[in-house]
């Protein structure tokens, strides 16, 4: 999964009856789900199950607490209304709702079919403060689109998992989709019906669909075949206007991995957000095997879209490698609603994360300067989140706080443990083994259905690898010492300097001063742990006060969006006013804004290095 922050910038076919329903234990038995997107009602589609015969008293169907690459809990239980159970005769069967992602029916054998109400969840995202991430979330827009993020919609009865599933999906005739999903007839009987397979129930979940108007292209990436397909509510975007950067894009993908090949076929679903008070407000992407749902913003220029795509795309691509490829039992055997987690984050976010960026360099679609910048922006944002955590014990524990609220540190910090560990293997091999040799290695031995025991990844790297790779784990991945980057830095004949830069006020480059708090009513606040620029202490706000208005209006996800906006208009003599909340007590503060500068830390290229010093660069950075 990639998180992208740009928040504050601008009917039902049943098959079978009980006469012929086979039981469950017979190979040829399937699981029948329904769901219908043309009779929408109060904007929520009705999903129908047919589980075929059930030869035991009790049964429990569940939907997901969470899902592979989310690492939240999300509890798409609770979007689910008007539940009920179906005998053969069509009469009601009494069940209990226990928690809010099961449903115990005691009477399993007189069981024919249960049926539902499904909401979406982007219309919630600006109003509850547990908000389902925009790409693992669903949409519902009758006539227009339909996001299908298959967990928000269907779910699984008890021990059933492996069952092969029937998905029928009743459409409007003008609505075509987009999905990785197999049709079980290429050409539909219906053109308002199509019915895929799964061969179990995870393949389901693994396949999102986007339903829209025509507006997507396919391309091949050597052996790849590649389909962007595009949701854009005003038109201004097609898929055309931004095939060409993604093939590139993917082009380079391809040519960095080499021999790895984890699929033979690739859609990006793009949903770009209108960004009112009904639409996704979660920008980024989550990965699938061999697909992406992407959100962003309608309202981005097309170069930031496009720059967004990339690093976005790109993510959750490598995500083939790892955890799609090389992956331990606990995301093999992953359980939706009670997840055992897997301590190898650094490994799974990590790697992927600095791989989206370093084969961008490689590949030459970045210049060197940029490649710095972005290393040294993951430095600075790695200092918002607790530096002293084993990354081990927080992947380990990653649904829990204090570890939850430190997740994302997994693309700051993950991705620059991995750094480290390519500069150390490249340093130790003269230049030969790096990250992605060792991610090569595994995939030798570890792939889509050969998973590796959580507790014994670290000792294989390190017997494939040098005895001194035991010390990085053990002093930086399983314990708790930070990093001295400059130390790796050095390595490769590179230095930091401190530069003024002036800088938006709401903004540095990619990173936010802001943040949103989307567990206290998505209060707007000062990020903490952070450089702030010169704006902030020239007004006397200081890192964790909440913005509760600005120039007497009160500031919410929308508000703040305008007034980012205003604040490009801003001149140093522009007066302001703000009331923040700090320790629970609200300050109100004034004064201009200044001419809002940053001291930024960056790398650059020392003098009078060794070959060797250069070699090993070259090495890190071009192979």
């Amino acid at each position: 999964m990639r998180r992208f922050v740009y928040v504050l910038m601008l009917g039902m076919l049943i098959y079978g009856c009980g006469a012929t329903k086979k039981m469950n234990t017979n190979a040829t038995s399937k699981i029948v789900a329904s769901i219908n997107i043309v009779n929408v009602k109060e904007d929520k589609v009705l999903v129908t199950i047919d589980p075929g015969v059930f030869t035991t008293d009790v049964t429990t169907f569940f939907i997901p607490k969470t899902v592979p690459g989310t690492y939240s809990i999300d509890n798409y239980g609770k979007y689910i209304e008007d539940f009920k159970a179906i005998d053969y005769e069509g009469n009601e069967l009494s069940f209990t709702h226990d928690d809010v992602n099961s449903w115990n029916i005691t009477e399993a054998k007189k069981l024919d079919k249960i049926t539902y109400y499904i909401n979406d969840t982007y219309d919630s995202e600006g109003v509850v403060s547990d908000a389902v991430f925009s790409p693992a979330g669903t949409n519902i827009l009758l006539k227009d689109n339909f996001v299908l993020n298959l967990h928000g919609f269907i779910g699984y009865f008890q021990n059933l998992k492996e069952m092969p599933y029937e998905l029928v999906i009743t459409k409007p005739k003008t609505l075509f989709s987009t999905t990785s999903l197999k049709l079980k007839n290429e050409t539909p009987v219906e053109l308002d019906k199509e019915i895929f397979i799964a061969n179990r129930y995870f393949d389901i979940i693994d396949n999102p669909i986007l339903y829209a108007k025509p507006n997507s292209e396919t391309f091949q990436i050597k052996d790849i075949t590649v389909t962007l397909s595009v949701y854009s509510p005003t038109g201004i975007y097609t898929a055309a206007s931004l095939k060409d950067r993604m093939e590139q894009m993917m082009t380079a993908q391809k040519d960095f991995l080499g021999e790895i090949d984890g699929t033979k076929e690739y859609n990006i679903l793009l949903y770009l957000s209108k960004m009112d008070g009904k639409d996704a407000t979660g920008f980024g992407a989550l990965e699938h095997h061999t697909s992406t749902v992407v959100v962003l913003p309608e309202a981005m220029p097309k170069e930031r879209l496009e720059q967004a795509m990339v690093d976005v795309v790109s993510h959750e691509f490598f995500h083939i490698v790892t955890p799609l490829n090389v992956h331990s039992e606990e995301v093999q055997y992953f359980d939706y609603n009670d997840p055992k987690m897997s301590e190898h984050l650094w490994m799974y976010e990590g790697t992927t994360e600095y791989f989206a960026n370093l084969f961008q360099i490689q590949q030459g679609l970045i210049t060197e300067e940029e490649f710095y910048s972005r290393i040294m922006d993951k430095v600075a944002n790695s200092k918002s989140y607790d530096d002293a955590m084993s990354f081990t014990t927080m992947s380990k524990n990653i649904l829990s706080e204090p570890y939850k609220k430190n997740y994302a540190n997994v693309y700051e910090k993950g991705a620059l443990i991995n750094m480290a560990l390519d500069i150390t293997l490249r340093e130790l091999s003269n230049g030969e083994k790096g990250i992605l040799w060792l991610m090569k290695e595994l995939s030798k031995k570890y792939d889509v259905t050969t998973p590796f025991k959580d507790e014994n990844l670290i000792d294989e790297i390190v017997q494939m690898t040098y005895p001194e790779i035991r010390n990085f784990f053990d002093t930086h991945i399983i314990g708790d010492k930070p990093i001295d980057y400059t130390l790796y830095f050095n390595k490769v004949g590179l230095a930091t300097i401190t530069e003024q830069q002036q800088t938006g006020y709401f903004l540095a480059g990619e990173m936010p001063f802001i943040d949103v708090d989307s567990e206290n009513d998505n209060a707007i606040f000062v990020r903490e742990g952070i450089e702030l620029s010169s704006f902030y202490s020239n007004i006397g706000m200081q890192g964790g006060d909440v913005i509760k208005s600005i120039n007497g209006t009160t500031i919410n996800l929308a508000s703040i969006r305008n007034i980012i906006g205003e604040s490009f208009g801003w001149t140093p003599d522009t007066l302001i006013k703000v009331v923040v909340i700090r320790n629970d007590k609200e300050i109100a503060l004034e004064g201009k804004v200044g001419a809002s500068v940053l001291n930024v830390t960056k790398l650059t290229s020392l003098d009078n290095v060794s070959e060797n010093i250069l070699n090993l660069r070259k090495a890190w950075m071009k192979n």
